[in-house]
């Protein structure tokens, strides 16, 4: 077998299990003998493509008119999530969270998968939105995330003003939508099997094992079936 495995993992900024995943699949690298010779690439998702942010946006109010629920539904729903993250040593404040269009800070992301530093970009996004209540959709903070994974301000600041990386974003989607991946976090393991979801670390080292160990891969992505979802699409947050 080849000695790199590749984990492909399609995520959003805005999903806050997305963040969860990512510490999950940390943890299973952790466990992992094989973990040198993994390499995790992170491909863009967006659950609300067409987002259009305002002053006025209350997340609570937000996700109980898209979802058609009540605003106790809403809460539930960010109490849950928030617990979850205490789980996996993260600290959400969903009071703070400023909503916005993600489409920026994924065009961002690919510019520092450029440079190998997506994942260091990945997890300061995640944190700005979900923990620090800062605003992922705005060039200021955007600039200052890039520099402190030691990307330049210059390039950054070129990228930001075009479209460039706009259509690499685009087609990470639609290749998302042609294997089926109903939310995210969804990850692919060196093309053979997908795990959907935030799933315990268990689930995701014995995967990594179990594809690790059959080293044969082929191109056909098998999803393994599992009981907790834990992910976010378009129809809400399970």
């Amino acid at each position: 077998m080849e000695n790199k495995l590749k984990v492909q993992i399609w995520s959003d900024i805005m999903c806050p299990y997305c963040y969860i995943g990512k510490r999950r699949i940390e943890g299973a690298l952790a466990e992992f003998p094989h973990a040198a010779n993994v390499e995790i690439e992170w491909k863009s998702f967006q659950l609300d493509a067409s987002f259009v942010a305002s002053e006025d946006d209350n997340m609570v109010e937000h996700l109980a008119e898209k979802y058609r629920k009540d605003k106790e539904w809403a809460q539930e729903m960010m109490d849950s999530m928030t617990q979850n993250a205490k789980n996996a040593g993260l600290d959400f404040h969903f009071e703070k969270a400023i909503m916005a269009n993600s489409f920026n800070a994924h065009r961002l992301l690919h510019l520092a998968k450029k440079y190998h530093k997506s994942n260091e970009l990945e997890e300061l996004l995640f944190k700005a939105y979900l923990t620090d209540g800062e605003n992922v959709d705005d060039i200021k903070t955007l600039t200052n995330l890039g520099t402190l994974v030691g990307l330049d301000a210059t390039e950054i600041n070129t990228v930001l003003h075009s479209d460039e990386y706009g259509t690499a974003v685009k087609e990470d989607i639609e290749m998302a939508q042609k294997i089926g991946v109903q939310g995210v976090p969804f990850f692919v393991f060196d093309n053979k099997y997908a795990v959907s979801g935030a799933q315990h670390v268990e689930t995701f080292v014995k995967t990594l094992e179990k594809v690790w160990e059959e080293g044969d891969f082929d191109s056909k992505v098998t999803l393994i079936e599992t009981n907790d979802g834990n992910s976010c699409g378009i129809d809400g947050c399970d």
